[in-house]
Formats: structure tokens, sequence, C-alpha cells
């Protein structure tokens, strides 16, 4: 079982990125894997709209994301934050993947794989 780092956009409609980062994570769980998705957890404790907080917030992800095995890239857009974190990763040699919307779609139908 692999560590993988989620990216995801969180900014903007956040109601509804949310959603997509836990369907980001099922989509991980379904592959056999752990995951650590960083805007799904800091935002409850930290300030996103207050630029130190959110600084604060991406490099807390950076140092869990130095621990990942991989990073996977979700969705069909890339925001200022998971840039960030795609260059992170290519400096440190952390493989990347990237999972488009379409994708997605054709695990969502897939039931959860439990007792991995």
């Amino acid at each position: 079982m692999k560590l993988i780092f989620v990216a995801s956009p969180y900014a903007g409609d956040v109601e509804k990125n949310i959603e997509y980062a836990k369907e980001a994570c099922r989509y991980v769980l379904n592959e056999g894997n752990a995951f650590f998705c960083p805007h799904l957890l800091y935002p409850q404790i930290l300030d996103d709209d207050n630029l130190e907080e959110r600084k604060l917030g991406i490099n807390m992800g950076k140092e869990f994301l130095d621990k990942c095995d991989e990073l996977w890239v979700f969705g069909n857009c890339i925001s200022s934050g998971m840039f960030e974190e795609i260059e992170f990763a290519r400096r440190k040699g952390i493989p990347i993947k990237r999972i488009m919307e379409l994708d997605m779609q054709t695990n969502e139908l897939a039931p959860l794989r439990l007792g991995m």
C-alpha cells in the first residue's frame, strides 16, 4: 500500500471542491492506497483567507508530501496551490500521477475495497 498525497482544487467554490476532494480520496482508497489530503484537514484549523495561515497550511502540507510515495493531481485544472505542490514534488523526485475528472467517473462505479 502506497501513501498518496491528494492534490485537488480548494479555493473558489469551496463546498463543491471539498466534495470533489472527498471523491479523490475515495478514488485513492479504491486503488488500494492510503491518502493524505491537506485541504480537507488544515482549513478546519487555519483561515484560508488569511495569507499567512494559508501559506502555513501549504508548507505543512509539503512536509507531509515529502514523506508520501506519490503525488496524485486530480481535476482538469491546476490551482496555484496545486502548482506549488507539483513543483515541490518535481524537485524532490516524488512521482506525480494526473487523474482527470473523466477517469474518476469510471472509478465511482466501483465499490469501496475494504480490508486491504
